[in-house]
């Protein structure tokens, strides 16, 4: 039976908010005293990274992962070649001399440890489990502006001639701003909104933000105001059931809505080019 030998490792973090804590696991540094031997790994893509953090900065993100990497070469380099391999230092006191402590977005977990008979292999396992666990292939997910861009096409080629604006929503409380609007004795704002996200939770979240913001502006507000709201659905199918209830909840908001489909798309703009020619027509008598 092969001897077990104590392991320690810490995991490299990416902090892109240090006031909200949230972080993506991005490296591994795994040291076996005995052997001597000092394991190093770090993500050097960052699609994943992105999809949950989409304003990260890929080249300073690159550069630092360099330059950690070439710490902790420096760093096994100097221990082999001046043998000073201590049982008592773990993989956090080797791993901060390649990246000290301070107030940057990579940090160091706590230590973990263990016993091992195969380095590499459980290097390996723990890399997988902790870093790569949740990689999928990078899948582009379509914003709010996405689902917009069809509009403006389509009522290019129709011919309506209408300059939309942003309105901002007054309540008592609390205030809306709407990115298309425009008025014709009332207003009538149009918001698209992308439901081509990550989660059920996710989806359903962004819907009830609307419904709660909406419900707290219509307290004290004074504004004539119909809503339309265009929604794109996930890419992927198994959260269509979210995104359906996510059309739901829009249409609970508390003033005149409708909600379109991408699929009425066409209603859609047939609807704003209706209101365009009667409100000209009107103009003309």
């Amino acid at each position: 039976m092969s001897t077990k030998e104590p392991y320690s490792y810490v995991v490299l973090r990416y902090i892109h908010d240090v006031l909200t804590g949230e972080f993506v696991n991005v490296g591994l540094v795994m040291v076996v005293p005995g052997r001597p031997m000092i394991l190093t790994k770090a993500r050097k893509t960052f699609g994943r990274i992105k999809n949950v953090f989409p304003d990260l900065d890929s080249d300073s993100y690159k550069r630092a992962i360099e330059a950690i990497e070439r710490g902790m070469r420096a760093v096994e380099r100097g221990l082999k070649s001046e043998g000073l391999f201590k049982g008592d230092k773990t993989a956090g006191d080797y791993a901060r001399i390649a990246l000290p402590l301070d107030d940057s977005s990579l940090q160091w977990s706590p230590i973990g440890s263990g016993l091992t008979a195969d380095p590499q292999k459980t290097f390996d396992q723990l890399y997988l489990r902790l870093v790569a666990r949740y990689d999928r292939p990078s899948v582009r997910r379509r914003s709010d502006e996405d689902v917009w861009r069809p509009v403006e096409t389509k009522l290019k080629e129709q011919g309506v001639a209408i300059e939309l604006e942003p309105k901002r929503v007054q309540g008592s409380t609390d205030a809306v701003e709407f990115r298309h609007a425009w008025k014709n004795g009332r207003w009538h704002v149009y918001e698209p909104l992308s439901f081509d996200l990550s989660d059920a939770d996710n989806i359903k979240d962004k819907a009830r933000r609307w419904l709660g913001h909406l419900s707290a502006v219509k307290v004290g507000t004074t504004e004539d105001v119909q809503v339309h709201f265009l929604v794109g659905r996930p890419q992927d199918a198994s959260l269509v059931p979210a995104y359906r209830n996510a059309v739901e909840i829009l249409r609970q908001v508390p003033f005149e809505n409708a909600v379109f489909e991408e699929d009425q798309i066409d209603d859609f703009v047939n609807q704003i080019e209706d209101e365009v020619r009667h409100h000209e027509g009107r103009a003309q008598q």
